[in-house]
């Protein structure tokens, strides 16, 4: 069963239900997060740090200083589908 405090941690913000709705078509770097979301470079970061922390995204490369490569975790996946279920 996935927590209910994640999925409300995820839910109370928009950024990180875009981030984690882009991230779940494919794989992204923090400016194509960017570009796609139309957020502030600052924005992107915090959230991606928070979802990292909780464990819903993951880094591929985590030792690329320039060039970091985000994916959506399966507990990612599992959050965000029921956050749209509750959120439509």
């Amino acid at each position: 069963m996935i927590s209910p405090t994640l999925i409300s941690f995820v839910a109370r913000s928009k950024r990180r239900t875009e981030i984690l709705l882009a991230l779940k078509e494919r794989g992204m770097t923090q400016p194509e997060i960017r570009k796609r979301s139309n957020m502030y470079k600052s924005h992107v970061s915090r959230s991606v740090s928070e979802l990292t922390n909780k464990k819903l995204i993951v880094c591929l490369n985590q030792k690329d200083r320039e060039f970091k490569f985000y994916k959506i975790t399966e507990l990612g996946k599992k959050v965000i589908t029921e956050v749209k279920r509750i959120t439509n």
